[in-house]
């Protein structure tokens, strides 16, 4: 592997770095992805007779996907494990779940409407009599999801939540216990507590967490200023203590998810409980150079932005590539952009991205692209399907997989309705499943074939056949097979929902395979299905609509920037705080993290009123130079 003419200095002294801890500070467009991916290549390389592994940590599937295609191009990898850290948490907890009381086949709760199932439950077991409402646990779930993310303990919480000014610390206490409890009794755990049980496996068990520091020598981080304190645990507890191979790329100007538990103070940890080596990468190889010159006036005003920290350079030759647009009122800038992008060329049109701090501006530049006949793409972020042929199909999968799920039941009889003809109740299956001791699943089987009338041959078959060979042997393949043959004929799936959630899955399924090498189980297929997102990719045409928080890790030829004014960027909540608070330092980083999503040209505007309110400029188009109030 020739390092020399793919790396610059600064990238390759990272690369060859062998031993012990390393934070390489990676501005945008730095090459970061690389730099890990060729240093974990580099460490495969030297050495070929070794045996120890490498764990590549990442936070999107994606992400896994393009380190894995990037390496087995540079090298032969058979001991690199590259995936996201919930993927590798679900996977310990299925080999040693069951010294904390968790089965392999576990489910994850990747619905909203799930987790407050399982906490209104929780808290009825906890006050049987208990007389609040049904909205109670929706009320509750912020407070056990802090309680999550920050990696607290059971007996903990209370202290926590006291010290947080949390009304009734002793009662939210006592709703997080059973909340954790009964997860676990029904074998369940969501994206939150999959992270604190492996914490709490690792913390107690020394043996497997030994065991598998002896396994991965070498740990390496992208995105690490993404982790929040449950993740950052975890972390501490999978580096080797006596190696400290610990390889971290990051960008602490980039932290823009502290809803979700990123925080600057995580880097600061990393410094003080590892003795950190700091690289840095300034060299920015995707912006044009005035986009570079505006990040770094923006960024600087940030006091937690590093003292110590280079700007950024560009490598690209100058040319003009920056504008500024000033409109008197929204409809006129969204109308200009829209019109602005039409003028492009078909092949840059593909190529551009609109980006706003929130949904509801977007919104109205698609209905804008819509009038110059373009198709305008809002992503919206899916973690499960929502079509009833796609969720009955995933509830039988995850019925046979966990065969007392009453969750999965529910969904199953609820769905199954909708394209048949067959009713059956939820409890009186449980019922007869108790007296027969059969499972759930075999028992509605069992009732759905004594109406096997109003069934169609196709539907029959499945049923009768398939989901029998599903039970008894665990064999899946069938059962797909068949099932998307007679949806396929079915007058409910032509809705445009069930036939963008085929497309989502097969893609899903089809990278499945390929991690998997087409030899996998269910209880593979159901965790990587419950782990990725299914949120649809955009047509072939489509000019994406992103919100600043899911353009980042993305780049574009053209970018949009839109409602640069106070109370959008920065928000309105921001704006309430003094100019050196959290939020108003989040929302710099937001905008620093949109300017640079440019590879060859950047588009800044503002208008004078939003939505029939009057508004001023962005105090960040001051920062950055670009106007004088």
């Amino acid at each position: 592997m020739n390092l020399d003419s793919n790396l610059n200095e600064n990238q390759r002294a990272a690369v060859e770095w062998t031993e012990g801890p390393l934070l390489v500070l990676a501005g945008p467009g730095s090459g970061k992805t690389r730099v890990l991916t060729y240093h974990i290549a580099h460490l495969l390389e030297m050495s070929p007779d070794d045996s120890f592994k490498i764990l590549g940590l990442t936070f999107t599937n994606k992400a896994a996907q393009e380190m894995r295609t990037r390496i087995e191009n540079l090298v032969s990898n058979e001991r690199a494990l590259l995936t996201t850290i919930h993927t590798f948490c679900a996977n310990i907890l299925r080999q040693h779940g069951h010294h904390i009381g968790l089965s392999p086949n576990f489910t994850i709760l990747s619905q909203e409407t799930d987790r407050i199932a399982v906490l209104h439950e929780a808290i009825r077991q906890m006050d049987p009599n208990n007389s609040e409402n049904d909205s109670t646990p929706t009320r509750f779930m912020p407070v056990i999801e802090q309680l999550l993310m920050n990696c607290v303990a059971i007996e903990e919480a209370e202290q926590f939540l006291s010290k947080e000014n949390v009304k009734y610390p002793d009662k939210m206490a006592a709703i997080y216990r059973h909340y954790r409890l009964h997860l676990k009794e029904i074998n369940c755990l969501d994206f939150a507590s999959l992270l604190i049980e492996t914490f709490e496996l690792l913390k107690t068990k020394a043996a497997i967490r030994k065991l598998i520091q002896r396994i991965y020598t070498h740990i390496c981080v992208d995105e690490f200023q993404d982790t929040n304190k449950a993740q950052y645990e975890i972390l501490k507890q999978l580096v080797n203590p006596e190696l400290q191979n610990l390889f971290i790329v990051a960008d602490d100007d980039q932290i823009i998810y502290q809803w979700n538990g990123a925080s600057p103070e995580r880097l600061k940890d990393l410094s003080n409980d590892f003795q950190i080596t700091e690289f840095q990468l300034p060299e920015n190889y995707r912006c044009p150079i005035e986009v570079i010159e505006i990040t770094n006036r923006l960024i600087i005003n940030n006091p937690s932005h590093s003292k110590n920290k280079q700007n950024l350079s560009s490598a690209k030759s100058p040319k003009s590539a920056l504008r500024l647009k000033h409109f008197s009122n929204f409809d006129k800038e969204s109308n200009w952009i829209a019109e602005d992008i039409a003028s492009r060329p078909k092949t840059e049109q593909t190529q551009t991205v609109v980006l706003a701090r929130t949904r509801k501006l977007l919104e109205k530049i698609v209905l804008s692209l819509q009038r110059n006949k373009l198709d305008g793409y809002i992503s919206i972020r899916k973690d499960d399907f929502y079509s009833a042929p796609m969720q009955w199909l995933q509830a039988i999968l995850s019925l046979a997989n966990s065969r007392q799920d009453r969750i999965q039941l529910a969904r199953i009889c609820n769905t199954f309705q909708q394209f048949t003809d067959i009713s059956l109740n939820i409890d009186d299956i449980i019922l007869n499943a108790n007296i027969t001791e059969n499972d759930y699943l075999r028992t509605w089987r069992e009732n759905v074939l004594r109406d096997s009338e109003k069934l169609t041959p196709e539907c029959l078959k499945i049923i009768k056949d398939d989901i029998l060979e599903l039970l008894d042997y665990m064999n899946f393949s069938n059962f797909l097979e068949n099932t998307f043959k007679w949806f396929d004929n079915h007058p409910i799936v032509s809705y445009p929902e069930y036939k963008e959630e085929q497309l989502v899955w097969n893609n899903i399924y089809d990278n499945i395979k390929s991690n998997y090498e087409n030899k996998f189980s269910l209880h593979a297929l159901l965790q990587d299905l419950n782990l990725h997102s299914k949120t649809p990719e955009p047509t072939k045409n489509a000019i994406r609509c992103y919100t600043i928080h899911q353009a980042k890790g993305l780049e574009f030829k053209h970018v949009y920037l839109m409602g640069l004014v106070e109370e959008q960027l920065p928000n309105y909540f921001a704006c309430k705080k003094n100019d050196n608070s959290h939020e108003i330092q989040e929302e710099r980083r937001s905008c620093f993290v949109a300017i640079t999503r440019a590879e060859i040209s950047l588009t800044l505007s503002y208008a004078d009123q939003y939505f029939g309110h009057s508004k001023k400029p962005s105090r960040f188009l001051k920062e950055m130079g670009l106007i004088n109030t």
